[in-house]
């Protein structure tokens, strides 16, 4: 068993924290808001910091999982951050969806201190993290990967090294390019129905087994029928995920219509009053121009 960090106690990183004690792992952790790590060490067993560098002391693993390029280096860097307290080798396993560029940076910077750094972008939802069943896709040096993938498999259905440093945050950018057209797609398929005068539920019921299936289709049409969108993976979070991958095409050169399509069809749903609503909330959008 390993002594782990886990910096950021959110919808995914509570659970997937929990993960760890539960397979036996020496866990501390780190939350901006203290009151969320008192709360999770009292109920995991663990223990909780005040920093992140507190955190981190003697720590073999260091596990992130924050909101956003900024937060990261919040509690990467600085004289309070997890770099500056962990042990040459320790390695740094960054669990949040961040831009290529800040990766990047922060290999460089851990590099320079004897730290292998991984990122490890997520897939699966908050559902996927409470049940353990998250997929992870990796980037970095193999031997730290070999190192930290028996310590993710606590909250892993799938882990897999994609490339050297970088390559799990592209992986994570064609996740949500496709989510975006999947969703949309449900949701004009819903929507189509519902002026057929069709029942939604029967329809999906049909579709689903054949070409058209897939994990939005089984695990959100009812919600969306059901007009129930306080759940799920927020709007804001999706909008900052799709921007990454529009910032990130412009430097490739790759072509994203329907992925900005999309991204300008959330805009809609935030001036709607959705930043926090689940994604398939595409749906609600479309119901609003009836």
């Amino acid at each position: 068993m390993a002594k782990v960090a886990f910096l950021g106690l959110g919808v995914m990183g509570y659970p997937m924290a929990g993960h760890l004690a539960a397979a036996g792992h020496e866990v501390t952790v780190y939350n901006r808001t203290g009151a969320k790590a008192t709360a999770w060490a009292k109920e995991h067993g663990g223990s909780a910091a005040a920093t992140p560098r507190e955190a981190v002391a003697g720590a073999d693993f260091v596990m992130a999982c924050v909101g956003n390029d900024d937060d990261l280096r919040s509690v990467c860097l600085g004289a309070d951050g997890a770099f500056v307290g962990m042990d040459a080798g320790a390695i740094f396993v960054d669990h949040t969806t961040v831009s290529a560029k800040v990766t990047r940076e922060l290999n460089t910077a851990a590099a320079d201190l004897g730290l292998p750094f991984v990122d490890a972008p997520i897939s699966g939802g908050q559902a996927g993290a409470e049940n353990g069943v998250l997929s992870v896709m990796c980037g970095g040096d193999q031997a730290a990967y070999d190192k930290a993938e028996p310590i993710i498999a606590a909250y892993a259905r799938i882990c897999r090294r994609i490339g050297e440093s970088g390559a799990g945050q592209m992986t994570k950018m064609c996740n949500q390019i496709a989510i975006a057209g999947l969703v949309q797609g449900l949701s004009e398929a819903l929507h189509f129905a519902d002026k057929a005068g069709l029942d939604g539920r029967a329809v999906v019921e049909v579709i689903s087994q054949g070409a058209a299936g897939s994990w939005q289709m089984a695990n959100r049409h009812e919600t969306m029928l059901d007009d129930h969108f306080e759940h799920g993976f927020a709007v804001d979070w999706m909008r900052k995920d799709l921007g990454i991958c529009l910032d990130a095409a412009d430097e490739s050169g790759a072509s994203l219509p329907v992925t900005a399509l999309v991204d300008q069809f959330y805009k809609d749903v935030q001036k709607m009053g959705g930043g926090r609503w689940d994604t398939s909330s595409l749906f609600k959008r479309l119901k609003a121009f009836d």
